[in-house]
């Protein structure tokens, strides 16, 4: 007996309902009552249904969360009550001198304080209407905003959903901020693609939300707090703050619980007191405290000067920084290769309560633009867990000639002596060996990723054991993995003797790497880590040049050929190419029988030129990589999003999303058996 259409509907709205739960639980009260698993098979469950019955699919939906489409730009939102600034004061004279400005304005009036934390993010208004998120924005200049609406959905500590007892429409404001992990998280991964790094965490949190592609915001940890009511309609608004604060907390809201309500001036500075000495154990970085006047009444009477409200001001922490003597210089290697400048301070400075003997210096040009030099007596500051930074000098030495990062390095990697390089118009130098013992256990996971060489059981825990156990066969002897070439001569004795390995493991593993051999050219060449070389990158080297021998001896002027492939990545590709280590790598590979050449397409067999494809599902006959191989082997090209531009999904077992998209955008769809026809008329 089948279920009818409103029992289905009903049982996606109750599976959403216990997700919203669980989702409130974990992001906003820190509290699951269910694992990680359980939370999983709900999702897996609606997912499920919402794929089978795409007419309930609403956007509220928490499968929406991941991120749409990118957008084409933002648009603007008008604030209908402004979002003000707030000014600030360093010290107790200065709030001393606030409070008691309000007080004579008040005339008599007695009031108590409310005091927040000031965290360092990006100001966000949120409008609901009839219980669902409909707006997200940005301050802006305070009367208009950009509306960031697609990427604020994919926050999970924001509800898209309130319960049906909340005002008919109203507005939140909140801090959208990257805790402390989030932000060095994402600073890595910017470093290793050779981004510039974000400065501090508000940028940081800035830059994700205001991506034009929400699934990069959804990548991101990004998380929120509200702060304040800005407005209300089909609802009286509280008397005070507190009790506002109070009232969205029960609608499922995530407000600070650090927040206090004091009775006076003397409370607010003890709170101010306590957490300027405790602002290193946060997970987020805070700059300061917020002290509001709690009576909204009040709010009102004061009103605001310009752009800055009278009932409230930020009391900001005092920066963690002080001085000390720049000693030396040194450079260390990063795990994606950048060379980085560290200042050695002598005497160690005791800052924010840690002794600091090391501090970042960024790079070559910024020591330059700093005018820093050794002997220099410069300030260092420190904010919560981000590394301590050199932010310039107070006093210079006489006669020290400018920092040269290659002087000091002689113009060699300090960790395994190879040539360094720097391409034109970029401000880090980089070591071009693959096998530097700084950057191995980073290299052995990228190229054991899913996209390069899809070596499943080596993830981050497996490649340290494996560069730090002896489990390559050398001669007689053993020893641990010294470069990505080495994965394939590892030892199946040796491998199962492992602390939780075994014969079972051992063998899955070597299984994995033995199939891995067959991968296609650009998957290695993607998984060797040459920089600026993306996915999309080596397949368009691959169709230029069929082999990994045509790639090494091609020029400058044969790499520049290639669209979409300018000076600096050519550069890199020539600098990979002329490290003699590398090149030993390449001879493991060839030795190993891992696949080094691509079939050459001939004239006459290009039957799918200018054909974009798609495949969602499971194949019989072959794996998704080597479908869409002979895909490109005709012309085609093989894509992982559905887009205007694809001409054919192809449709095997168990689909995903894809489906419904190219359902609503009118894309033809094929099963395996029409595709391997079409393979079938080209060769």
């Amino acid at each position: 007996m089948t279920e009818n259409l409103e029992d289905i509907k009903l049982k996606i709205e109750k599976l959403r309902e216990e997700i919203n739960h669980h989702n409130y639980l974990y992001y906003v009260l820190d509290a699951p009552e269910i694992s990680d698993a359980e939370y999983d098979k709900l999702m897996h469950t609606l997912q499920d249904l919402e794929k089978k019955y795409p007419l309930f699919v609403t956007t509220d939906s928490p499968t929406q969360r991941v991120g749409a489409a990118p957008a084409q730009a933002f648009g603007v939102v008008e604030h209908r009550v402004p979002l003000l600034s707030l000014a600030d004061v360093g010290n107790d004279v200065e709030l001393d001198a606030w409070h008691n400005r309000i007080t004579r304005l008040l005339v008599g009036e007695k009031f108590d304080l409310v005091c927040e934390h000031k965290i360092d993010g990006l100001a966000i208004a949120l409008t609901y209407i009839n219980g669902k998120l409909v707006v997200g924005a940005t301050r802006g200049d305070g009367t208009r905003g950009e509306d960031i609406t697609q990427n604020i959905r994919t926050i999970r500590s924001i509800p898209l959903t309130l319960p049906r007892s909340s005002p008919r429409q109203f507005e939140v404001r909140g801090e959208v901020y990257l805790p402390k992990s989030g932000f060095k998280k994402v600073n890595e991964e910017r470093e290793a693609e050779g981004l510039p790094l974000f400065a501090n965490p508000r940028n940081a949190a800035a830059g994700s939300v205001r991506q034009l592609d929400p699934r990069i915001t959804a990548r991101r940890p990004l998380d929120m707090y509200i702060y304040h009511l800005g407005w209300i309609e089909g609802s009286p608004v509280k008397e005070t703050h507190w009790e506002n604060l109070q009232y969205l907390k029960s609608l499922g809201f995530k407000i600070n619980p650090r927040n206090r309500l004091v009775d006076n001036i003397e409370q607010a500075k003890e709170y101010y007191r306590e957490w300027s000495e405790k602002r290193d154990s946060l997970v987020y970085e805070a700059d300061g405290i917020v002290i509001k006047v709690n009576q909204h009444r009040l709010q009102e009477q004061l009103g605001a000067v310009g752009r800055e409200p009278r009932w409230a001001i930020a009391y900001k922490f005092p920066p963690i920084e002080g001085t000390t003597l720049l000693k030396s210089i040194e450079i260390s290697v990063g795990r994606t290769g950048t060379l980085n400048p560290i200042a050695v301070l002598d005497p160690p400075l005791a800052v924010g309560g840690v002794v600091i003997s090391r501090a970042a210096l960024h790079n070559e040009d910024d020591i330059r633009r700093k005018d820093i030099h050794v002997g220099d007596t410069v300030v260092v500051r420190r904010a919560g867990d981000v590394i301590p930074e050199v932010v310039g000098p107070t006093k210079h030495t006489k006669h020290e000639r400018d920092f040269s990062l290659l002087e000091t390095i002689h113009g060699r990697c300090p960790s395994c002596d190879s040539e360094v390089f720097r391409i034109e118009g970029e401000v880090m130098y980089y070591c071009t060996n693959a096998a530097c013992p700084a950057q191995l256990q980073e290299h052995l996971q990228h190229f054991a990723s899913r996209a390069a060489m899809d070596i499943r059981g080596i993830g981050e825990s497996m490649a340290a054991t494996l560069i730090r156990e002896k489990v390559v066969r050398q001669g007689d002897v053993y020893r641990p993995v010294q470069d990505v070439g080495d994965i394939y001569s590892i030892d199946k004795e040796k491998l199962a003797a492992l602390e939780r390995m075994g014969e079972k493991s051992a063998a899955k593993l070597l299984a994995q790497i033995e199939n891995s051999k067959d991968r296609p050219l650009a998957r290695l060449l993607f998984g060797l880590g040459i920089r600026h070389i993306g996915e999309e990158m080596a397949e368009r080297l691959v169709k230029r040049f069929l082999s990994i021998d045509d790639l090494q001896s091609a020029s400058f002027e044969e790499l520049t050929s290639v669209s979409t492939i300018g000076p600096k990545i050519a550069e890199s590709v020539l600098s990979f190419f002329k490290v003699e280590r590398n090149k030993v790598i390449i001879d493991k590979l060839r030795k190993a029988g891992v696949r080094l050449a691509q079939k050459e397409i001939t004239a006459g067999r290009r039957t799918l030129e200018g054909m974009e494809f798609v495949i969602t599902g499971k194949l019989k006959s072959f794996s998704r990589e080597e479908a869409e191989e002979r895909i490109k082997s005709l012309g085609g090209s093989a894509k992982s999003d559905v887009t205007k531009k694809t001409n054919y999904l192809v449709v095997g077992e168990d689909p995903g999303s894809k489906v419904e998209r190219a359902q609503t955008m009118g894309i033809k769809q094929i099963d395996e058996n029409d595709l391997l026809r079409m393979l079938k008329d080209g060769e």
